[in-house]
């Protein structure tokens, strides 16, 4: 990777999961970082996720569908990552304009501002599996077809696709990463609008039984570190880009060994397994597990962390600061 001490790094809903758990690891490598979050309450931003770091991260409470706030901010930037989303795929069909909003109108706007400001940035985009839909086959390739069946999902495809067609037309270097199931502390705790493995995190520490719906689905997780160096690797290798990336996590799991799973790491718990609701069963995708091979021989990223360890610590981590998330 490049050295990153002394590059100034913006992060776009940087005081989320995955942006917080990145500024952590740039200001280690002596990055100077920028931090831009709305703090919207529905869409994760929280103080807490930069206890500590304060002091060393510049934050910059803005929207990003503010035109206006994102020419200036984009001005004299080394890198992007442009992490800022509406993640809950009930609320981009409940309210599907606002999703529009968020998911891609704003990305245009935003390297838009590249273009006319700062054509000289590296951004990486935070993507999602969810655009792929209901697999074909297993595990899922970049090469599957692409039929989201959300709102979300459709939107997030378009922004991931302004970013390609930035790169190959005006040459504004940029590349994606087909998130899947990231986990691990600083997340989302309190609803499900981030993952589902947040609440069970949630109503494990308070003694609640927590419900597994369905159960037989298969599905792979990435713990924050590796999804962390995933981007980093992203911003400073040339091979990444104009493509587009798969991460994912050993083994594939159902649901609910999990379930079983974090159990096993609390010492203690309950869950009860249910039918899935009417309403969400329509946009559920069923079995889902990344082939992720391609970034693995084009950056050379592997998955480092087990997914026994990863719930551990993510465990430890709210023990310690539950209060701080509810």
């Amino acid at each position: 990777m490049i050295d990153f001490h002394g590059s100034k790094v913006l992060i776009t809903g940087g005081l989320g999961f995955i942006g917080s758990n990145l500024a952590y690891r740039l200001v280690e490598l002596g990055a100077q970082v920028t931090l831009i979050d709305s703090l919207i309450p529905e869409y994760g931003g929280n103080l807490f996720n930069i206890h500590g770091l304060e002091h060393r991260v510049k934050v910059n409470f803005s929207d990003v569908r503010d035109q206006h706030s994102m020419n200036y901010l984009i001005q004299g930037q080394d890198v992007l990552f442009n992490l800022a989303g509406q993640t809950s795929h009930m609320d981009s069909m409940k309210d599907p304009q606002t999703d529009l909003e968020i998911n891609c109108r704003a990305h245009l706007s935003i390297l838009e501002a590249c273009r006319l400001k700062n054509p000289n940035i590296r951004v990486v985009f935070a993507s999602t599996r969810q655009i792929y839909g209901r697999p074909d086959y297993l595990p899922v390739n970049e090469s599957h077809p692409l039929r989201p069946v959300d709102v979300n999902g459709i939107n997030k495809m378009a922004g991931e696709w302004y970013h390609i067609l930035y790169n190959n037309v005006y040459n504004i270097r940029s590349c994606a990463l087909r998130l899947t199931n990231t986990y691990g502390p600083r997340m989302r705790i309190k609803d499900a609008r981030q993952t589902f493995v947040g609440v069970w995190i949630r109503l494990l520490l308070e003694g609640t039984p927590f419900e597994v719906w369905g159960g037989e689905q298969l599905r792979d997780f990435t713990y924050i570190d590796d999804a962390v160096e995933a981007l980093l690797m992203c911003a400073s290798k040339e091979e990444a880009w104009g493509q587009v990336f798969n991460l994912g996590g050993e083994p594939a799991i159902t649901l609910q060994d999990l379930a079983e799973m974090l159990i096993h790491v609390h010492g203690q718990g309950q869950y009860e397994t249910k039918e899935f609701p009417a309403q969400r069963k329509k946009i559920d995708i069923g079995d889902y597990y990344s082939d992720y091979s391609l970034i693995s021989t084009t950056l050379g990223w592997q998955p480092t962390t087990s997914l026994t360890e990863g719930l551990s610590r993510t465990m430890a981590f709210f023990r310690e600061h539950l209060d701080k998330y509810l």
